[in-house]
């Protein structure tokens, strides 16, 4: 390597020696001559809208990407709005970006040319488990509402993380955060999301379990709209909160989760209680405790005084002489009563011992009749007879054996 010359603009092989915002210039110039004004067809991506009022996204296809910007004068009358995952048709021209070096696409319009690759293949898993049931409301489980232990399913890293066990420790110091990291974007994330939502479901050691990550583009948040997410989610016995992106992304998880937060902070809001409000709770509950036994003793002392003035605390002997009076009376139609009764009972049993006797077999037998049987049993026709097996007769004195002739019938 030939050594620079510092002193001069050339080194000591004669050649020119540029700074960087020569280069980045040179390269402004050949790239915006050279583009003056294109048209470019490509699926947006990372899109993000600045409060400034300028637009800044991905513009990008199968095998390469650059970087667009919509100057908030242009936005302002744009008929189109873009949004990630559109296809769209790009007119502008080429910029380079000299503070960063970068070259992007100053977009003077756009138009829709449907929606791209991603949010097609969303769209369509969206119809499919829709179709199927997996976002019916009757399917959601309610959250607790004491939860001892809390769930987490995200990046160990990650900003989601960080917002969501502030927000616990915040609002319940004493719950336990359980955390199963995992990828939350790239190759394998999937499969690391569903691993830990099963791992938690065959455990059943938390009470509630938050599924999320912070925002980003369609791209970054794909793991949560993959089939095999939504169907852990939806098969969890465990109340699902899903906390992806931020208010404004939606995701597959979002619709199959029992409950969606907006952010990973929400989420952890709505997983337990703010300790502050339950103490609060607790003391007005107390105090109205306390107020109203108050009012209770302060009603009954009043009761109790206004007996104490009534005519029968006054006359006590008259009131005892009434009762005793009441009790002699209800004593003698209680003996009424129980002697009716007896006599009913005596006249009923009466009844039902004529009629026992009546029916009573050695009364029938004594008049005459006699009851036959072969083999201990009643013999009620002649037809039942049989002539080869003795017959006992039975008398109302006794009982005899005799061998049957032959039978005739009249």
């Amino acid at each position: 390597m030939p050594l620079l010359n510092t002193a001069g603009s050339e080194d000591t092989a004669g050649m020119k020696i540029y700074t960087v915002a020569e280069i980045t210039r040179r390269i402004r110039g050949l790239l915006e001559d050279g583009f003056p004004a294109i048209l470019v067809r490509g699926e947006i991506s990372n899109l993000t809208r600045h409060t400034s009022g300028h637009i800044y996204f991905t513009l990008k296809d199968e095998a390469a990407q650059i970087r667009c910007v919509i100057w908030r004068s242009t936005a302002a009358g744009l008929s189109y709005q873009p949004q990630d995952g559109a296809s769209v048709l790009v007119q502008g021209r080429i910029a380079v970006y000299e503070k960063g070096g970068n070259y992007q696409i100053t977009v003077q319009s756009l138009q829709p040319e449907g929606l791209g690759a991603l949010q097609q293949a969303l769209e369509k898993l969206k119809k499919k488990l829709y179709e199927e049931g997996l976002f019916d409301e009757r399917r959601k489980k309610p959250l607790p509402p004491y939860p001892e232990r809390v769930g987490v399913v995200t990046s160990p890293t990650g900003a989601a993380i960080r917002d969501i066990v502030s927000v616990l420790r915040r609002r319940m110091p004493g719950v336990t955060i359980i955390l199963a990291p995992v990828k939350v974007q790239g190759e394998g994330a999937e499969e690391e999301i569903v691993a830990a939502i099963r791992d938690f479901e065959t455990y059943r050691n938390v009470d509630v379990l938050i599924v999320g990550r912070g925002g980003g583009s369609l791209e970054d948040l794909w793991a949560f709209n993959d089939e095999r997410v939504a169907r852990a989610i939806d098969a969890c016995s465990i109340p699902v909160i899903s906390a992806v992106g931020h208010e404004i992304d939606f995701t597959i998880a979002d619709f199959v989760a029992d409950v969606r937060a907006a952010t990973p902070s929400a989420a952890a809001e709505l997983a337990v209680p703010d300790r502050q409000e339950l103490l609060q709770y607790l003391q007005n509950l107390q105090f109205t405790m306390e107020h109203g036994l108050g009012n209770g003793l302060r009603n009954a002392r009043h009761a109790l005084d206004k007996l104490a003035r009534h005519y029968a605390f006054r006359q006590p002997e008259m009131m005892i002489a009434r009762l005793r009076q009441q009790t002699d009376e209800l004593e003698r139609r209680l003996i009424q009563s129980h002697a009716f009764r007896s006599q009913l009972r005596g006249q009923q049993l009466e009844h039902l011992r004529k009629r026992l006797e009546i029916l009573n077999p050695q009364n029938t037998l004594k008049r005459g009749f006699v009851i036959l049987r072969q083999n201990h049993r009643v013999i009620p026709a002649l037809e039942k007879l049989d002539d080869k097996i003795t017959v006992t007769a039975e008398f109302y004195d006794g009982w005899a054996d005799m061998v049957p002739g032959p039978t005739r019938k009249k």
